[in-house]
């Protein structure tokens, strides 16, 4: 169980100010996500991830799509299971550089990409701030 930390001006808008849980809950049904099992709260302005995911892959995305909307800063896995491994992208990342940093290979880029679908919808677009979901 994990806090991460996001940058709070920076993601998809979803409301004005900070997002409740069901601006969350709509966002992570229209990225089509599997959320079943799990709770998505917002307390004292920290989202709260809670219950059972189907998978690993399935917590951590849901983790990485409601942290990246503008106007969360934190994210609590109270979920259970492994934490997952997230990269802040800082300026001029790219996939590449950073698939070369976290596996050792700037060619498995396509893993990361992949592992961030449907938060990502190309290699080429992400931007400082956002946090990106590494396979381990």
């Amino acid at each position: 169980m994990g806090l991460w930390n996001f940058l709070t001006g920076a993601g998809k808008k979803v409301s004005d100010g900070a997002p409740d849980a069901a601006a969350l809950k709509k966002e992570v049904a229209d990225l089509g996500l599997e959320a079943e099992g799990l709770e998505i709260d917002v307390v004292d302005g920290v989202v709260k991830v809670s219950g059972t995911a189907t998978s690993q892959e399935a917590k951590e995305k849901v983790i990485l799509a409601v942290g990246n909307i503008e106007g969360v800063s934190r994210v609590e896995d109270l979920a259970g299971g492994d934490d997952p491994l997230l990269h802040e992208v800082k300026k001029g990342d790219t996939l590449w550089a950073i698939s070369e940093k976290t596996l050792g290979n700037g060619a498995r880029y396509t893993e990361i990409f992949e592992a961030n679908k449907p938060m990502l919808s190309h290699p080429d677009k992400i931007y400082p701030g956002q946090m990106l979901r590494i396979p381990q």
